[in-house]
């Protein structure tokens, strides 16, 4: 009989995220209460995400990368970001987003997903770079406008990330996919699958540049 018990870690990851809690506490609640419900002992639990942990090279390149970004912010960084764009002419925020997910893309599908994202560049760089471009065609903007530029500019990142590192064969969604596929008979090497990916790629970036360009349509309708 299978337990269906474990899966209660996800409602909790989606009640803890809707409810704005910390994520990284709710994430590891979820981890603990799925593992104790699909009757593994609390310390083989705490055993596996301290393994996880450890082996994730990742973090230890975060705490690098955050410093840094705070201390570039602290001298300025996100001023001088703002100041460029707005002495760029015909800049508005969807041209400029437009260019980011294509660069997010090109980089993701030759593997280089860690280059950008959210805390080395869109909080820092991208995002004030949009809300001044939108600024400087539109005038000052209210705070929920500006926090949409900031979202929608997250959105962006993620939307390259996605759809650009599946080019890449060598990405483990790749190899995910592969083994999900032979686990039902459809044997596809990640050469195969990775050129697939190209196509989807390509729409991601029309149906998604498209939002950008009617988004500065919006921003000039909102008065």
């Amino acid at each position: 009989m299978i337990n269906y018990w474990p899966l209660l870690g996800i409602a909790l990851v989606v009640v803890g995220f809707a409810l704005r809690f910390n994520p990284l506490l709710v994430v590891a609640v979820s981890a603990i209460v799925t593992g104790l419900l699909g009757h593994m002992p609390f310390v083989k639990v705490l055993a596996t995400l301290g393994h996880g942990f450890n082996e994730n090279r990742y973090v230890s390149v975060i705490w690098i990368i955050l410093p840094v970004v705070g201390l570039l912010e602290r001298y300025g960084l996100q001023q001088r970001a703002r100041t460029l764009i707005a002495n760029m002419r015909g800049a508005t925020t969807g041209r400029l987003l437009i260019v980011y997910l294509g660069f997010r893309q090109i980089l993701s599908a030759f593997g280089l997903t860690t280059v950008a994202g959210h805390a080395q560049t869109v909080r820092p760089l991208v995002a004030p770079m949009a809300v001044a471009a939108a600024e400087k065609q539109h005038g000052e903007l209210d705070e929920d406008t500006a926090e949409r530029v900031k979202a929608i500019t997250a959105a962006t990142d993620n939307v390259g990330l996605f759809f650009g590192e599946d080019v890449f064969l060598a990405i483990a969604s790749i190899l995910l996919i592969q083994g999900s596929l032979a686990s039902f008979g459809i044997q596809l090497t990640p050469f195969q699958l990775s050129m697939w990916a190209i196509p989807t790629a390509i729409c991601a970036f029309v149906i998604h540049g498209t939002r950008l360009l009617l988004l500065d349509r919006q921003l000039g309708r909102r008065k």
